[in-house]
């Protein structure tokens, strides 16, 4: 037979909108126009750049800083808007009055939202503004849509103390005052368990607030909130909704952060990507144990309430991020059967344990509730495994109305009684509460083997 003639396939071109950064380079790869192209790609927009400057840099600081001339950054703004169709901005490092003063003019004529971040210190603290730059972000700040000051900034250009929500919120008015139609002021620099950026407009405030991270890896983060925002707007969204998308993914940035460099490192522009992208291999994962389980006849497992095996996602942030039998594992006649599929959300009980145990042993990504009585305890203590239990009657009585759950108490009260990660908790129950033991691994093989080897020994 004699080959088929080559053909040319036709091109299926992927329209995303527009979206611009202007700022400086870092050599780190972390902030500036590298972190802000990462995270523009990672929101839906296609990343465009002017670079005002380039700096040598790294996770331990800045070494090196050369501006570029003003009409080297206007010949790249012109190539820019003059050939693609710009449908959102972003500002960062400008370094000079020079520079602000061209950008701002330029921001005049531009049709579309302005996200403007007023980087003046590097997170390592060295400088990346002229001191005399400073009063030149008046006529930036009033072009913008949205302008991002952390606290430090805002003082700086407002003259506001910016240590509480109502100073914050003072600041954030002296700026809508200058003509932005938004301010949304950072909190990350203001002490407090949680991290609350405050977004004030002519309508009036929002507060979005995430708990904070235990974390000197946040090199990038005022870039990459301001760019996910910018990104967020090109795709047309509103502008609360652009400022919770970039909030939600900065959280989980600081939260799983790059481990690069000798220094800190930085946030992880890419982490809802990355998340996205695991969720399918999560999902399989738990079938696979799930199967182990059902061709097992894991009948002496299953307590009265049912047995579920739930998987985390490596970034997992809520329980819509675990996967789990929908419906449970129940024994029938025959064997364990789960009730329907997996799916994310499906579980609130073990994945609110799973999510508590990942905030003291982030490596923890499989758990499973399985039943608990003497006979299961006899073989937890023949197979040789570290066990941790908590006492309900210890739970205080604030724990359902301020920590959301028995679950996430009593996965933090027995990880930080026990030295090291345990094999399995036990709970011991209560009036009206089953008992249980919740087993706990790394990796879905592991957490196979560990109710698989707990079934042998009670089958023996």
């Amino acid at each position: 037979m004699s080959p088929q003639p080559a053909t040319t396939r036709r091109p299926a071109p992927d329209a995303r909108p527009v979206a611009l950064t202007i700022a400086g380079s870092d050599s780190g790869g972390g902030a500036g126009i590298q972190a802000d192209l990462k995270t523009m790609e990672a929101g839906g927009a296609f990343g465009t750049s002017v670079i005002t400057s380039v700096t040598a840099q790294n996770t331990r600081g800045v070494t090196s800083t050369h501006v570029l001339p003003t009409e080297e950054v206007a010949a790249q703004y012109d190539a820019v808007v003059s050939d693609f169709d710009v449908r959102a901005a972003k500002t960062g490092m400008l370094a000079t009055a020079p520079v602000v003063e061209l950008v701002a003019e330029r921001a005049a004529d531009l049709d579309c939202p302005l996200v403007v971040d007023p980087v003046m210190v590097a997170t390592s603290g060295d400088r990346l503004l002229e001191s005399d730059a400073e009063a030149a972000y008046e006529g930036l700040v009033a072009e913008s849509t949205l302008v991002t000051p952390n606290a430090d900034e805002a003082e700086v250009l407002t003259g506001v103390a910016v240590t509480d929500h109502d100073s914050a919120v003072e600041a954030g008015e002296v700026l809508v005052g200058w003509g932005a139609e938004a301010a949304l002021v950072k909190g990350g620099h203001v002490p407090g368990e949680r991290v609350e950026d405050v977004l004030v407009t002519a309508e009036g405030v929002e507060t979005y607030a995430h708990p904070r991270v235990a974390t000197d890896a946040t090199h990038g983060s005022g870039c990459t909130l301001s760019a996910a925002i910018a990104a967020r707007l090109s795709l047309g969204r509103s502008l609360p909704g652009a400022v919770q998308y970039a909030t939600d993914l900065l959280a989980r940035a600081v939260r799983y952060p790059l481990d690069v460099g000798e220094g800190p490192g930085a946030v992880h522009h890419l982490v809802a990507l990355r998340d996205r992208a695991a969720r399918e291999p999560t999902a399989e994962h738990v079938r696979a144990v799930v199967e182990r389980l059902v061709e097992a006849d894991a009948r002496p497992l299953v307590p009265e309430v049912g047995m579920n095996v739930a998987g985390a996602t490596p970034y997992a942030e809520s329980v819509e991020d675990v996967a789990a039998v929908e419906g449970r594992i129940t024994r029938t006649m025959t064997g364990v059967k789960p009730n329907r599929g997996v799916r994310f959300g499906a579980s609130s009980h073990v994945a609110r344990f799973l999510l508590s145990a990942r905030e003291v042993d982030p490596a923890l990504r499989f758990a499973a509730n399985l039943r608990f009585d003497e006979d299961v305890e006899a073989a937890l203590a023949d197979l040789g495994w570290s066990v941790a239990e908590y006492d309900r009657d210890e739970q205080p009585p604030s724990v359902e109305t301020e920590e959301g759950s028995t679950m996430g108490w009593g996965a933090r009260r027995a990880l930080e009684a026990v030295e090291g990660t345990p094999h399995a908790i036990v709970d011991r129950g209560a009036v009206g509460k089953e008992p249980i033991t919740k087993l706990l691994a790394e990796d879905h093989p592991a957490l196979a083997e560990r109710a698989l080897a707990l079934l042998d020994v009670l089958r023996a």
